[in-house]
């Protein structure tokens, strides 16, 4: 679990990036959910864009997100939010705190 400072660095961070995933009405279906997993083991944090025909709050879709992959929140601003994830795959550049 993230403490206040690690999850502040994770927030400045997540806002120079550019949104890697996008929800639309289809949800968070498999395919958005294997993007989001295959994100996070390259780059421990991503960046999830929720357009507005998608049925749920950002806020939603985080909570069930990080459920489903076992990762952390990080924030949810508006229509994004962000997840973190300690990636085991070799050769990751880690997030230092």
């Amino acid at each position: 679990m993230l403490n206040s400072k690690e999850r502040a660095k994770l927030r400045s961070y997540a806002s120079k990036l550019d949104a890697t995933v996008i929800i639309g009405k289809d949800g968070l279906n498999d395919n958005v959910l294997t993007l989001i997993k295959k994100g996070l083991e390259s780059k421990e944090l991503v960046k999830v864009s929720v357009l507005d025909s998608a049925e749920l709050s950002a806020k939603d879709y985080l909570i069930e997100s990080s459920e489903k992959l076992g990762a952390e929140q990080v924030c949810s601003i508006g229509r994004k939010f962000c997840l973190y994830k300690y990636s085991t795959k070799k050769g990751v550049k880690h997030i230092e705190f």
